[in-house]
């Protein structure tokens, strides 16, 4: 069993916060990680159908039958069971009450804005970070390996064959999840739709082009990408918003939360597929960017991540905002250092005012060195960067 770092921020919660949430993809350890940490709970997953009637048609019995303490799995499934929760945790003023966690985090979010605003201390759980496994004996021996895997548990815990399950995934995600959020009329489109976004990773979203080949509307396609976003399928990197007096790009790029994922939807089953394949290098981006946020979120930290792109002159792969101190971060997949490397933070340097000692390379290499442009950072090494 791999510990998750976020197990300590979700304990330290409990000691203070009546509810606390635990939300993020299917299958990324939620259930494990929150029966682990709190053994003594009582437990019920709403995914069972028996236990989601009784919370429905009884919400008072069904919290009086779990006892003092306990975890309400897939919360979702029955949204005003929140509202009872809110009353009983008024009534008893009891921290770490209730331990609840959910899949879809659009849904989970509105009801618990709803109810328990000022109740509950809320987390995302995502698939393993590099930091939680690269010194186990799950480790990969390279960030190739780690691109066409991914970072979910089951894969690693139960040694499966990732494209095959993977691609079981999208197709369980399909079928069930996507048909509970929208109304999604033609399953092939969908799926077409999925490939054109793995095919796309770091890339502006054109919402227009994507319906043209999917044949679909704009309206449709722009539905369909926040399913994939609620249900943790995918995000979005907003641009930074200062020009500089440079004609800049306003529009988000988007990246999988999982680079396996998006992998078997490329058909990429190999390091060798994908060092023949033109999207190695947005892939390796991609990686990066997810254990970045990782590194955040698995300390309760909510970053503020953009990219910063003048009019395609010139971009910034990655932006961290450290309230006014800025740390730009070009994301590159080769394993030798090249000049040419620094390029745009160099020319983002003079523009912005942004440090030399505040600038990072991340590249496919394993060295860490102090160059006068920027802090070169191999990709093992993706915790040396400064989180606050």
């Amino acid at each position: 069993m791999i510990p998750r770092l976020l197990g300590q921020q979700i304990l330290a919660a409990a000691q203070k916060m009546p509810v606390v949430a635990v939300t993020g993809p299917r299958q990324s350890g939620k259930s494990t990680l929150v029966q682990q940490i709190f053994p003594e709970y009582s437990y019920a997953n709403l995914e069972d159908i028996e236990q989601r009637k009784f919370a429905k048609d009884d919400p008072k019995g069904f919290l009086l039958n779990l006892g003092e303490k306990a975890i309400i799995d897939e919360v979702q499934h029955s949204p005003d069971l929140l509202s009872y929760i809110q009353v009983t945790v008024d009534r008893q003023k009891m921290a770490g009450q209730f331990v609840i966690s959910g899949s879809q985090n659009l849904l989970l979010m509105e009801s618990v804005s709803q109810s328990l605003a000022g109740r509950v201390a809320i987390f995302n759980l995502l698939p393993f970070s590099l930091e939680e496994i690269q010194d186990t004996s799950f480790a990969l021996p390279a960030y190739e390996d780690y691109l066409v895997k991914g970072f979910y548990p089951r894969i690693y815990d139960l040694n499966l064959e990732p494209t095959a399950w993977l691609l079981d995934y999208i197709q369980t995600y399909v079928e069930r999840d996507l048909r509970q959020v929208v109304n999604v009329s033609d399953l092939g489109a969908f799926r077409q739709f999925l490939e054109i976004c793995a095919g796309r990773i770091g890339q502006l979203v054109n919402f227009s082009d994507m319906g043209s080949l999917v044949g679909v509307s704009y309206q449709t396609i722009n539905k369909w990408l926040s399913v994939l976003q609620t249900s943790f399928i995918v995000h979005l990197l907003r641009p930074y918003h200062q020009n500089y007096n440079k004609r800049i790009v306003k529009t988000p790029k988007l990246y999988f939360y999982d680079t396996g994922l998006a992998c078997a939807l490329m058909n990429l089953r190999s390091v060798d597929d994908l060092n023949r394949h033109f999207a190695k290098g947005a892939l390796f981006e991609n990686f990066v960017v997810n254990e970045i946020l990782k590194n955040h979120l698995n300390r309760n930290l909510h970053p503020r991540h953009y990219f910063w792109n003048a009019a395609g002159a010139h971009e910034i792969d990655l932006l961290l905002d450290k309230g006014g101190r800025l740390l730009p971060i070009e994301i590159k997949s080769g394993r030798t250092i090249n000049p040419h490397f620094f390029d745009s933070l160099k020319y983002f340097q003079s523009l912005s005012g942004a440090l030399p000692e505040d600038s990072i390379l991340v590249y496919g290499g394993e060295e860490t060195q102090k160059r006068s442009l920027a802090q070169v950072v191999g990709w093992r090494k993706l915790g040396d960067i400064p989180l606050q």
